[in-house]
């Protein structure tokens, strides 16, 4: 799949450039990840790049990731407590129609779209 002989693939594992999963029988399993990190590899050394270079690029995608995860996460979390504002928010200018026309002439038109908008976002 990442044609590339059998052997190029055992000396990249061995260098820890990558990560294999083993079966019971102890058969070599790699994932969809390491086919493209296998590829970047190749295109790394299409380059001229050094294997301990490519190592060091690996290893600086691999924390870049990491950092964009946690990033992801976090604005994640943000989101789901947005979402439960909004939903109490919602749910108390349901509850009555008195309380609807108070709330709708206490917030003003932009807000209310905002909150338009982050429900729209959110589901």
């Amino acid at each position: 799949m990442a044609n590339v002989t059998k052997r190029t693939v055992d000396y990249y594992t061995n260098l820890g450039l990558l990560n294999a999963e083993r079966s019971a029988s102890n058969y070599r399993y790699y994932s969809l990840c390491e086919l493209e990190r296998l590829r970047r590899i190749e295109r790394y050394k299409r380059k001229n790049l050094s294997l301990e270079d490519i190592k060091e690029l690996l290893k600086e995608d691999k924390e870049a990731l990491s950092a964009i995860e946690e990033t992801g996460l976090k604005l994640k979390n943000k989101m789901d407590g947005l979402n439960e504002e909004l939903q109490e928010v919602i749910s108390l200018i349901k509850k009555d129609e008195k309380n609807e026309l108070l709330l709708k002439k206490q917030i003003s038109h932009e807000s209310m779209t905002l909150i338009q908008s982050l429900l729209v976002l959110l589901v």
